[in-house]
Order: C-alpha cells, then sequence, then structure tokens
C-alpha cells in the first residue's frame, strides 16, 4: 500500500480543484449557447447606461467610504467569535464570574475602539457628502439662438 504524506495530500487537493474546474469550464464552453450582440457585450453598471471613457474620475469620497465601511465592518466580524469564546459558561464558573467581566469590559473597550474611529471620521468630516456647485458655462456659441427655436 502506498503511503502519501501531508504534503501529498495537499498536492492532490490542488492537482483535483484545478482539475474539476478546468473541467467544467471546458463542459460549459462546449454546452452553453453563444449569441453575442452589441448590446450583450456593453457594460452594465446599477442599471445605467455607461457614458463616456472608462477612464473618467470619480470623487475620492467613494473611495474614502467604502474603506471606512471595510475598516468598521471587519472590526464587527470580530464580535461573534469574541462572543463565543468568552460566553463559555465552564470558565465562568471556573473563575467565580471574573471571565465574564474581563470579557464584558474588554467588548466594551473594542467597541470604544470603533466609536472613537467613527467619532474622529466624523469630525474630519469624511462622512459628510459635499455636491459640488454646477458650473455656468461661460462658452459663446456662433450660431445665434434663434437658429434652435425650430428644434423646440
Amino acid at each position: 500500500m502506498i503511503e502519501i504524506s501531508g504534503f501529498g495530500v495537499v498536492l492532490l487537493f490542488l492537482v483535483g480543484g484545478i482539475g474539476f474546474l478546468m473541467v467544467t469550464l471546458i463542459v460549459g464552453r462546449m454546452l452553453r449557447p453563444s449569441r453575442p450582440t452589441a448590446e450583450k457585450q456593453t457594460t452594465y453598471e446599477s442599471g445605467e447606461e455607461p457614458s463616456g471613457t472608462a477612464w473618467g474620475q470619480f470623487n475620492v469620497r467613494f473611495y474614502i467610504i467604502a474603506l471606512i465601511f471595510l475598516l468598521f465592518e471587519a472590526e464587527l466580524v470580530f464580535l461573534f467569535p469574541w462572543a463565543t469564546v468568552f460566553g463559555k459558561e465552564e470558565l465562568i464558573q471556573r473563575t467565580n464570574g471574573l471571565w465574564g467581566k474581563f470579557s464584558m469590559i474588554e467588548t466594551f473597550i473594542f467597541i470604544g475602539i470603533l466609536l472613537v474611529g467613527l467619532a474622529y471620521v466624523w469630525a474630519k468630516g469624511m462622512l459628510e457628502w459635499v455636491r459640488p456647485k454646477p458650473k455656468a458655462s461661460t462658452y459663446k456659441s456662433k450660431i445665434p439662438a434663434s437658429a434652435y427655436d425650430k428644434f423646440k
């Protein structure tokens, strides 16, 4: 009987996973219909037709708010594992409730740090969405305004 080491098992899983992926993609490509049209090839973003090029500049606030969201979301993910570890009744009974008090204090410190971060971001004005005021065009057209009257 052949004995496979731990690395061999990992290698077999990698080869099997890549093989399964490749077979699935090839079978899918052979079975699915392929009817590309100009409309299917366009980009789609939130139900809006794309306008201009993809190199347009975005307000930096999009990125700041997204990063702030990810920061707080990632931090809040840690609260559930804390609750399961710190809520073990056996540890609380063994320490006469000291473990429960410690876990509550640590959780409040953690939430306090998050609140300080939120207050900092709020105080810096990073959560305010300031819309730029539209600028009136100063372009003077050589075409007289009366030429547009027939299109109204």
